[in-house]
């Protein structure tokens, strides 16, 4: 950063008066902060790194204090860096502003398999950070598996399911299974079954894996409880709205079963919660019966929920849901998106895959593609119903896919009242999930597309990141 970027930073931050998920602000007017390590991981941690400003007291409502001695604080933020697992490398630039020196320090993000970057005083579980909002929060051990996993490419689908056994497997879908591979592939004709199980990971070191579980044995539950699906469907747009009758889910079911399974019967489910109508088709002028959302969408959206979603020890005790709103539709999965890629990229670009063998088998059985054709085949058939296209958001172990019902949100601004405060609460930029609180809502999406976007959409709140409307790292504000 040149000396007159930083001065443009401290200009903007007297507009603003407020950190963000790449900027933290330190006073520093009386010694550097004792401290630093929890920024210097988190920043470390996101693609975008950050910025800490040193010289900035928030509590006295974000004077320009500057800083005790420039020369000495360099070094200190230095010290602090060398205690970091990988050391941080800062770029540091010290600007004189009204007669007091000010010192910033970049802090770049690293590779994703250099990632988490922690605090070695307190070790990788308890020193790993990351950014929420404008604060730093500890990563879950979730997060910090879920980078040693990529780093180390765990295959968390063929660990070895200690109480299966190959009898208590489905024989004819799994001979049916071999008999698909080895069509078309001579060298494999010449193996044994059970050669071929070990080679193709349906048993590895003589125990059945994940994968194979899944696929082939009667009732996987009874190895994992929690690898199912729960579905709902409740009677307003949010979690807790009660019916004309007193209800709170119009439909409640636990979806249990192999892959296939439970494909069919979360498909079965999303049927007979959806209405059918009649519309004219705009292009043909042919009149139709069309179900809310295209099942072709929602076929994928669940496929790509059982294959991708993650099979670790961390989130065996996780189902994936299903929910069916008044307005919307969300499909669920733990395991927040694998690998390199990010949330605006989906579908653009191949993907790395958590869980190859089971994609793999999947595949053989004519289950899935493998293709990476689902996202846009979802966007294509969102488009023909003329819907919106779906919303997909990662969050911290978790990835959603939200599908919206025709002329479901509202364009028009919420009621003055409740827009003004909305606006004066967000002249502290504020992230989704503090807007969702502070309104009373459960669901992020819906409040952020019901109540801010309109606001947005008049110019009277803006977003940190335009660029990146979808960001995981927005933040809304007001003037």
């Amino acid at each position: 950063m040149t000396e007159e970027e930083l001065i443009g930073k401290l200009e903007m931050i007297q507009r603003m008066k407020s950190e963000s998920n790449i900027l933290e602000l330190k006073s520093a007017e009386k010694g550097c902060p004792q401290h630093l390590y929890d920024s210097l991981s988190s920043f470390s941690n996101q693609d975008e790194g950050g910025i800490i400003i040193f010289g900035i007291d928030e509590k006295q409502d974000y004077k320009e204090v500057g800083v005790y001695d420039p020369q000495d604080i360099q070094k200190k933020i230095n010290e602090q860096c060398l205690q970091m697992e990988p050391i941080v490398r800062p770029l540091l630039t010290v600007v004189q502003k009204d007669g007091k020196a000010f010192v910033s320090a970049e802090i770049p993000g690293v590779d994703l398999t250099d990632r988490p970057v922690f605090y070695k005083g307190k070790g990788r579980l308890k020193g790993s950070y990351t950014r929420v909002g404008d604060g730093d929060e500890p990563m879950t051990e979730y997060e910090v598996y879920s980078y040693e996993a990529y780093r180390k490419k765990y295959q968390d689908d063929i660990r070895g399911v200690q109480r299966a056994t190959l009898s208590s497997l489905n024989k004819e879908k799994l001979a049916l299974y071999i008999d698909l591979l080895k069509s078309g592939k001579p060298n494999l004709s010449n193996m044994d079954d059970e050669s071929i199980y070990e080679l193709m990971s349906v048993t590895r070191n003589n125990e059945i894996t994940l994968s194979a579980t899944m696929i082939f044995s009667p009732y996987p539950q009874a190895y994992f409880p929690q690898l199912c699906i729960t579905a709902i469907a409740v009677p307003g747009t949010e979690i807790g709205c009660i019916g004309d009758s007193g209800e709170r889910f119009l439909d409640n079911q636990r979806i249990e079963g192999s892959i296939s399974e439970m494909l069919d019967e979360a498909i079965s489910f999303v049927k007979r919660n959806m209405k059918n109508k009649t519309i004219i088709n705009p292009e043909t002028g042919v009149r139709e019966d069309r179900t809310d959302y295209p099942i072709t969408a929602v076929r994928e959206a669940i496929v790509n929920a059982l294959v991708h979603r993650d099979y670790s020890i961390h989130t065996e005790g996780m189902p994936i849901q299903i929910i069916m709103y008044e307005d919307r539709m969300e499909i669920k999965n733990p395991g927040g998106i694998y690998g390199r890629i990010k949330v605006d990229q989906l579908g653009k670009m191949q993907p790395d895959t958590r869980n190859p063998v089971l994609a793999l088998a999947l595949e053989t059985l004519r289950i899935t593609e493998n293709r990476y054709s689902g996202i846009p085949t979802i966007r294509r058939e969102m488009e023909k119903f003329h819907l919106r296209e779906p919303e997909f958001a990662d969050e911290r172990g978790s990835f959603t896919v939200t599908f919206y019902k025709a002329g479901n949100i509202s364009k028009a601004e919420p009621e003055p009242e409740e827009a003004n405060n909305l606006l004066v609460f967000c002249r502290t930029p504020r992230t989704r999930k503090e807007i969702c609180e502070y309104l009373g809502l459960s669901s992020v999406t819906y409040a952020i597309q019901t109540h801010v976007m309109p606001l947005v959409a008049s110019g009277k709140i803006k977003m940190t990141n335009p660029e990146k409307p979808k960001s995981p790292k927005q933040l809304f504000y007001s003037e």
